[in-house]
């Protein structure tokens, strides 16, 4: 069959998108939507994929970027592990493996929180104060020799006791579980919180539409985000677990990692932690950062990845 100008064959028409232009464009940019569009086309071939089901994932996309809901499938799909992966594997490569592990940032960072020196209360205007455990986090934040990193900047995010982050769940206060907290010239710091559990995927919806499908469950356990900066250091993006949590193990996100789940004491005397709110005996766990050196300008850039994606 001779194929006319406007008539393709699925060769022939992937070899046209992929190489028609009228200006050079960005090379990268080419390279890797031609690779997409290229294993889109053989999985729609291979899988014999009809036009109903194409327009209904077109349509379920949709809906997902609407409800803003992609960051947990990028989390649930693995992607978010997977480029942790590879930026460990670029560390050990060049000989920098080292400090805290790094952990997914997940899609609800706000760099707004309420900043105070030395301590905070994440707890103190949320609805879980009162409905759980309070526990005490505290620790030092060291530099890659070791040494205390003196004013280093800690963002602490959790998420309250059905799964909701401040900003993003309706009905929450502004900066609800979300402080700063300035480390003092030991490079020690300390905050006060109520545990809270971990969450799964809203219940219906786009996202839990594909895990039922996929056979899959949507749990995360009980987890805290912290973003740490410090000027020569690389910026640290890292997340903590409770032990005991059914899904520590099993988390949908892939985001549990040695080294990041907390030893928790129990029954401590609140002596000493009067300016904290805290009067009766508490939880304690004792987590100590450990930044790496800068070794680019971008290492040390304050933002979280998401807003220096965006150029935020």
């Amino acid at each position: 069959m001779t194929v006319t100008k406007n008539e393709f064959t699925k060769e022939s028409l992937l070899e046209l998108v992929n190489t028609v232009k009228i200006a050079e464009g960005d090379e990268r940019v080419r390279a890797i939507v031609g690779r997409i569009t290229a294993d889109l086309f053989k999985t729609i071939d291979e899988f014999k994929v009809t036009p109903d089901e194409f327009w209904a994932a077109c349509d379920w996309i949709t809906r997902l970027g609407a409800l803003g809901q992609i960051g947990l499938i990028t989390a649930g799909l693995g992607f978010d592990r997977l480029l942790d992966i590879m930026m460990d594997e670029a560390d050990e490569a060049a000989g920098i493996a080292a400090g805290t592990p790094r952990a997914i940032e997940g899609p609800l960072f706000v760099p707004s929180a309420p900043q105070s020196n030395y301590e905070a209360q994440l707890d103190d205007d949320s609805t879980l104060r009162g409905k759980g455990k309070v526990m005490v986090v505290e620790g030092t934040v060291f530099d890659f020799e070791g040494k205390p990193v003196p004013n280093a900047v800690i963002d602490a995010w959790h998420c309250n006791e059905v799964g909701g982050y401040s900003h993003f769940f309706p009905g929450m206060k502004e900066h609800e579980l979300r402080r700063k907290i300035v480390a003092n010239e030991q490079g020690q710091y300390r905050f006060r919180t109520t545990i809270a559990p971990g969450y799964e995927i809203p219940p219906t919806g786009p996202v839990r539409e594909l895990f039922t499908a996929l056979g899959r469950h949507g749990n995360r356990p009980a987890h805290i985000h912290f973003h740490v900066v410090k000027p020569g250091n690389r910026t640290l993006t890292t997340q903590v677990n409770i032990p005991g949590d059914t899904f520590i193990d099993d988390d949908f996100a892939f985001a549990t990692r040695d080294g990041l789940i907390l030893d928790i004491e129990h029954d401590v005397n609140p002596a000493g932690y009067e300016s904290l709110g805290i009067t009766a005996p508490c939880e304690r766990a004792r987590f100590d950062f450990k930044m790496q050196q800068a070794v680019t300008e971008a290492d040390a850039d304050p933002r979280t990845r998401v807003a220096k994606a965006l150029n935020q």
